[in-house]
């Protein structure tokens, strides 16, 4: 169960100075490599978080936004991910694009999006996201399905398509405003492309290329 790569390599002449120019870059190209279905949600990413205890975890969610501030994701803030991040704001993010023997991993700090810009994203999801966002205690635990079935079912009888869905009071954003970003590129034999920007003091950003 190994895989040969044979994608072109990276080359630090080939970088753009910062690191979120790079990303979206590479973010470009995977966009297209799903529309021609080789990469499947190019946006999905795992992010790791850890307790006040450094106990990890881990799971996957949607990129939303990306911008020179950083990365940004939503979730229910009650969730285990939120509680973590308000116990230990480290976090680590890792986008996984097999099909194009690429990853970004990215290292920083994240911190609660405003409440203006949560509610304007809000505004733009799926009328069924939105009821969903109201139904689920994000990582509690359900004795089953039927409570969840139940509450959606009120939902969309109190809130019908076309009506305006007012935002939960504990669900919104998260901006992780990277510390290092890593550009990993497969190629053969093992010997993989892996530059990393770390932030500097002044703003700017150092680039070195890592051992694979």
């Amino acid at each position: 169960m190994r895989a040969h790569y044979r994608a072109e390599g990276l080359v630090e002449s080939d970088l753009a100075p910062r690191p979120m120019d790079q990303f979206a870059r590479w973010f470009r190209q995977a966009a297209q490599a799903a529309v021609r279905g080789v990469v499947y949600e190019p946006n999905a990413m795992v992010v790791g978080t850890a307790d006040a205890d450094g106990r990890p975890s881990s799971r996957t969610v949607l990129l939303k936004q990306y911008d020179e501030q950083g990365f940004v994701f939503y979730t229910n803030y009650e969730s285990r991910k939120a509680r973590e991040l308000a116990a230990n704001p480290y976090v680590s993010l890792l986008f996984p694009w097999h099909p194009m023997a690429r990853q970004v991993i990215v290292t920083g700090t994240a911190r609660r999006t405003g409440r203006d810009e949560t509610a304007a994203y809000f505004r733009t999801r799926p009328h069924g996201s939105q009821l969903g966002a109201w139904a689920s205690a994000q990582s509690s635990v359900v004795p089953s399905r039927t409570p969840l079935d139940s509450a959606y079912a009120e939902l969309s009888a109190r809130y019908p398509e076309g009506e305006q869905v007012p935002v939960p009071p504990n669900w919104g954003g998260f901006r992780v405003a990277p510390r290092t970003v890593e550009f990993w590129q497969g190629r053969e034999n093992r010997l993989h492309d892996r530059m990393r920007y770390t932030a500097e003091p002044d703003g700017g950003w150092k680039v070195e290329r890592l051992s694979p």
